[in-house]
């Protein structure tokens, strides 16, 4: 898609471009409210603006609209919707030793229940072990200090999500 094409879709189809690339409501309606943009740079812009007027709630929002890293059953069945984008981020995974997926299953359950959301992490260009030493790793925080590097990995993913749309 185009950024000419993104900028004349029907509402509802834009809203829902734009939510595959970040779930939460709010930003998605500071994106519409933008539009049309002028260039590639300025929506990106925008984007990260949109982003930084979000709270702990909107973040939480969006962490739910993601699967669990290497959670690929869940990738095709809850998140059909954006399963072509996180697929694609999450590849590695694929190729990942058994030890290595039930280490990163074990963590994600870990995390989630200290931190009450899953591990959000910008995924491309990582390989599973990658993930899964910075998941280690990451337990080691306190709720705030989590959560805001997850919103900060949000972000990533929502810049590249909305680069490769409008490319």
């Amino acid at each position: 898609m185009s950024l000419e094409a993104l900028n004349s879709l029907p509402e509802n189809e834009a809203r829902q471009t734009l939510h595959n690339c970040c779930g939460a409501q709010r930003w998605v309606s500071l994106m519409l409210a933008a539009r049309p943009f002028r260039d590639t740079a300025g929506c990106l812009q925008v984007a990260e603006q949109a982003w930084s007027t979000t709270t702990a709630s909107d973040w939480l929002e969006a962490f739910s609209n993601h699967p669990k890293i290497g959670d690929l059953d869940s990738l095709t069945k809850k998140f059909a919707s954006t399963s072509h984008l996180a697929g694609k981020e999450q590849a590695a995974v694929g190729n990942a030793s058994q030890s290595t997926l039930q280490a990163l299953a074990k963590g994600n359950d870990e995390y989630e229940k200290k931190f009450g959301f899953i591990f959000i992490v910008c995924a491309t260009g990582k390989s599973a072990d990658e993930m899964l030493v910075l998941l280690q790793q990451r337990l080691a925080n306190d709720r705030t200090t989590e959560l805001n590097i997850a919103a900060a990995e949000q972000l990533k993913i929502t810049l590249l999500r909305l680069q490769k749309l409008i490319a």
